[in-house]
């Protein structure tokens, strides 16, 4: 697809724009409250917007509708759509809580609830994931779109989002990403929702679209398809869901950044409810582009890319573009920031130097930000082979040595008061392992099952460990007495509206 002058003029206006604007709102970053959690001072409008942001990326615009392109269909929308239901379930569960403790990242919470122990391993497991598979597959994603798109090649596309990406990263802290964010989220949503007219429009519209696509437009598939089936929609989709929504440093760290608990818990809701337009402006299109030109395609990770280097006219290619660049840049960002975060504040700080001035903190923070982008910018590359089974799989099957652990120390924790520390520390440790045991003993498995019941397993084994060795006493978590904790009326009647409309969605399409 060729840019003519005008094209260029606007992307390079776009982001002129974005990097300017979040330079300016982060310039006065003076300690690490400011740079790793925006002086906790982030409104509703602005957490909902940046969580989309940070959360639609290329992984999405390429995988995601390249699973709808492929044997998934219109079901992979499950994963937002249930995650709209689990950020809703999260604002008025376990936020309150992180908020009240007053706490940066989520590893500083498993010490006050266990130990420093708990603390540090997960600070480790979430930096290694954040780094070997979010950020490479981020990159590798948008460098995939821009060769698909443009014919770059695919080490010159990561670089160069690499780039954009830590101009207003490293400097401006999360304040100056979700700044950013507002302006790509939008941008994001809007590009993926002119795709889908232009889309619709190329197919005869939606009478034509549904005809020919009757097999892909249903939200659950049979419990022996390969890919989806109902059993791990309904089973370790929500384990997945919980840690993605609740636990998940890149996205959570927006609400620990709110100025008051209602910001906190309108912005998670408010991002549920425009995760609903996910299927319309990325699934729904990758269906379209395999209808159009499913011939023309080496494998359906080049759907999106696919219909918008076909469909999008001159004047609009640049906008594209940047929504484009500006999605994998906003993910980008965040996942930096927070891996950065976790690094400085739970490694660096709680174990090397507790007495490091803020500073040094600022400094390290700017300084891991670069390295950990340029061992994604090295890394990213190798996920152009075929044995990863595309990028979105990519993602979520190597995440799965994650969730079920830490899910089942937090939910444990949480719900049973009088769980000892070790029972927190093993679930950390056993949660990889076992997982790994399935993947090998049993690779026929789906792993959203895999992960379901390793999570089973941990659970069962600290209760035991509960049984065994409780706590004489519960474990009295801090609270910050300038956090309003009252969830006010109206916060709970628009989560409700959220619900309900996603419930209407499965409906349609069921």
């Amino acid at each position: 697809m060729d840019l003519n002058a005008f094209d260029i003029i606007l992307f390079i206006a776009f982001f002129a724009v974005v990097i300017s604007i979040s330079l300016f709102k982060s310039r006065k970053e003076t300690n690490s409250e400011d740079y790793f959690l925006a002086g906790r001072g982030l409104q509703w409008w602005l957490i909902g917007i940046s969580i989309i942001a940070a959360n639609i990326s290329t992984e999405q615009f390429v995988g995601m509708a390249g699973q709808g392109a492929g044997g998934v269909g219109l079901a992979v929308s499950n994963w937002q759509l249930v995650g709209s239901i689990g950020i809703v379930i999260i604002a008025f569960t376990v936020l309150p809580l992180f908020l009240k403790a007053g706490i940066y990242t989520m590893p500083e919470y498993l010490e006050y609830r266990y130990n420093s122990i708990a603390r540090a391993i997960m600070a480790l497991m979430t930096v290694v994931i954040y780094v070997a598979v979010l950020l490479a597959a981020v990159l590798y994603s948008g460098g995939i779109t821009l060769r698909t798109i443009f014919g770059l090649k695919l080490t010159h596309g990561v670089w160069l989002i690499a780039l954009i990406a830590a101009t207003y990263t490293v400097w401006g802290g999360l304040k100056a990403v979700a700044w950013a964010d507002l302006f790509q989220g939008l941008a994001l949503l809007a590009g993926g929702i002119i795709t889908f007219f232009l889309g619709l429009k190329a197919c005869g519209g939606w009478e034509q679209f549904s005809t020919a696509n009757a097999d892909k437009l249903h939200m659950v598939l049979p419990a022996n398809h390969p890919d989806l089936p109902w059993t791990s929609v309904f089973s370790g989709m929500w384990i997945v869901i919980l840690y993605y929504c609740g636990l998940n440093q890149f996205i959570v760290q927006r609400n620990l950044a709110a100025k008051t608990l209602r910001d906190g818990q309108l912005g998670v809701i408010f991002a549920g409810a425009l995760w609903i337009l996910v299927p319309f402006a990325i699934v729904l299109p990758g269906i379209m582009s395999y209808q159009l030109y499913g011939d023309q395609m080496t494998k359906t990770d080049e759907a999106f890319p696919m219909l918008i280097s076909n469909l999008i006219p001159s004047g609009l290619r640049g906008f594209m573009f940047a929504a484009i660049a500006g999605a994998v840049i906003s993910s980008l960002a965040s996942m930096l920031n927070s891996a950065s975060t976790i690094f400085t504040i739970d490694i660096y700080n709680r174990i090397f130097d507790k007495n490091a001035s803020q500073k040094r903190i600022l400094l390290l923070g700017r300084i891991m930000t670069l390295i950990f982008l340029v061992i994604g910018c090295l890394l990213a590359p190798m996920l152009d082979d075929p044995k990863y089974g595309g990028v979105f799989q990519y993602i979520q099957q190597f995440q799965g040595y994650i969730w079920p652990g830490v899910v089942a120390a937090f939910a444990f924790g949480i719900m049973v008061p009088t769980a000892p520390p070790i029972a927190g520390v093993l679930a950390l440790i056993l949660g990889p392992v076992i997982y790994y045991v399935f993947q090998t003993f049993a690779p026929g498995l789906h792993y959203l099952i895999a992960v379901a019941s390793t999570f089973q397993i941990l659970i069962m084994l600290m209760g035991l460990m509960t049984f065994i060795c409780p706590l004489e006493k519960p474990r009295v978590l801090p609270v910050r007495e300038d956090i309003d904790v009252k969830t006010r009326p109206e916060v709970k009647i628009t989560g409700g509206f959220v619900i309900v409309a996603i419930a209407v969605f499965y409906v349609i399409f069921w």
